[in-house]
């Protein structure tokens, strides 16, 4: 998609904010963990060259993405930190996991035997890191049954192919308040634990939830993903032992100002119909930037204001019903401040019925990123 550098509306990436959320998480560690970093998904839209420079200055000591092609892009920029694919690969990638030097998620005993035959077809030098994954209850990828990890473990401990540098869970409810099913979740991975090796490089249970509220059980590397970008991953569940600082920004311009008289209806389908004369401002974002067509009836920022947006979202623009006339060029904030009002990514996931990681994930690549 073509980044659009000759129009008002930005995306502004907060440097600052970003080091104090990884900052105040490693103090939390008090050296007890390592923290990798998650980038996937473009740094979760924030840009995951720029987030991972800072993440590293900040004290991180890996990363962790999502797909193959994320860390080849991790690689590519320059850093020759440890990264780890959450996602399992297909073994026919298997020499770019060497060549690049990338730790990988094995999900099943089956993936390992595939990769280990791939790696002798190929005649692949360096050996295969992998990270065991438990399901413990998340349902989604991972390992279940005793007997298979049983021949997993045997498996990566016997042969040269591979080097058991990880073992990991992922728990489906850390951010709520209800910790049964988290307990359930914890004595499934001890018993997987003590299948295994004791020496295992990376032992991690922590997301960014299991860090926050569960002191990074079990864990000597914790994968901090959502809060680096100042969101809190329980919504407003439950509270940040610290204060969270939202690294992103959303801003745009009015493009064009009419008075609209009374009875007359605005956008697509007509839904929307002016009570009185009103001002109409029209601003260059739309869906195809990421704003959901249901955000209609939510409001954006003119002159500390709310601005009520009126009519269907369009694909590339969006109308407001503004409190005044305002000249074409005034500032309008979709997230962030703007003087005494706020918009929080929050504030627009509880509107629509979603949570924050999505807010953020669906900017697409057509608003440039910024970095302040």
């Amino acid at each position: 998609m073509v980044i659009g550098k000759h129009r008002p509306t930005i995306a502004c990436v907060n440097q600052k904010a970003i080091a104090h959320n990884i900052s105040e998480e490693i103090k939390q560690l008090e050296g007890r963990a390592e923290l990798f970093a998650v980038v996937k998904a473009d740094g979760y839209g924030h840009g995951a060259v720029t987030v991972s420079k800072i993440a590293k200055d900040c004290g991180a000591t890996g990363f962790c993405v999502a797909i193959l092609d994320e860390a080849l892009e991790l690689r590519e920029a320059g850093f020759k930190d440890p990264i780890l694919i959450l996602e399992p690969i297909s073994p026919s990638y298997v020499r770019l996991l060497t060549e690049y030097n990338l730790s990988v998620t094995a999900p099943t005993y089956e993936w390992l035997k595939e990769i280990e035959t791939i790696y002798k077809q190929e005649n692949c030098q360096k050996p295969i890191k992998v990270h065991l994954k438990i399901d413990s209850g998340m349902g989604r990828i991972g390992f279940r049954e005793e007997k298979e990890l049983t021949q997993a473990r045997d498996l990566v401990i016997t042969s040269k192919v591979f080097e058991l540098e990880g073992v990991f869970t992922h728990f489906a409810t850390a951010d709520g308040s209800d910790e049964a099913y988290f307990l359930k979740q914890q004595q499934r991975f001890l018993k997987a634990l003590a299948i295994l090796p004791q020496d295992i490089r990376y032992v991690h249970t922590a997301n960014t939830a299991t860090a926050l509220w569960h002191e990074a059980w079990q864990s000597n590397m914790i994968r901090f993903g959502v809060s680096v970008y100042g969101l809190n991953p329980s919504g407003t569940l439950l509270d940040s032992p610290y204060q969270l600082e939202p690294a992103l920004s959303l801003e745009t311009e009015l493009i064009q100002v009419k008075k609209v008289q009374a009875k007359e209806r605005i956008g697509y389908g007509g839904e929307y119909q002016t009570q009185t004369d009103e001002w109409i401002g029209t601003v260059p974002i739309g869906y195809a930037d990421g704003i959901r067509r249901d955000m209609s009836g939510f409001y954006m920022l003119v002159d500390g204001e709310k601005a009520p947006i009126v009519g269907r979202v369009c694909m590339d623009q969006c109308m407001l019903r503004l409190p005044k006339e305002y000249p074409t060029g005034t500032k309008v904030t979709v997230i962030g401040k703007n003087q005494h009002q706020e918009i929080t990514v929050q504030d627009i996931a509880d509107y629509v019925g979603t949570i924050n990681y999505e807010i953020v994930c669906n900017i697409t690549e057509r608003v440039p990123r910024v970095i302040k």
